[in-house]
């Protein structure tokens, strides 16, 4: 049971390393950026890890492309939800703005 945890505590590592490479070469090579998310994404699977919520809105659901504000993302608010609207397969996404009572 223990191997189990150390494996999960690696998968996350490796998931915050890739989506911060990714982040880093989007400017030189937005294709690579979209494998090493593709790659983070196998590895939450295979791992049966979560992605972190705010790791989770810099890609897109429909083509996992990595997002960049005002490059491949368009985000506007709406009805007490943000949307995210991506340039590269023309799909959106919805999240609820929470707010507090």
């Amino acid at each position: 049971m223990k191997s189990n945890n150390k494996f999960k505590v690696i998968a996350k590592e490796r998931i915050n390393s890739l989506f911060e490479q990714a982040d880093k070469t989007f400017k030189k090579n937005p294709k690579l950026s979209d494998r090493y998310i593709t790659l983070a994404r196998k590895i939450a699977m295979k791992s049966r890890v979560r992605i972190p919520r705010e790791l989770k809105r810099k890609f897109c659901k429909h083509c996992y492309h990595y997002l960049k504000s005002g490059v491949n993302l368009r985000i506007r608010t709406k009805d007490k939800k943000v949307v995210y609207y991506c340039l590269d397969c023309k799909k959106y996404m919805r999240f609820i703005i929470k707010t507090k009572h």
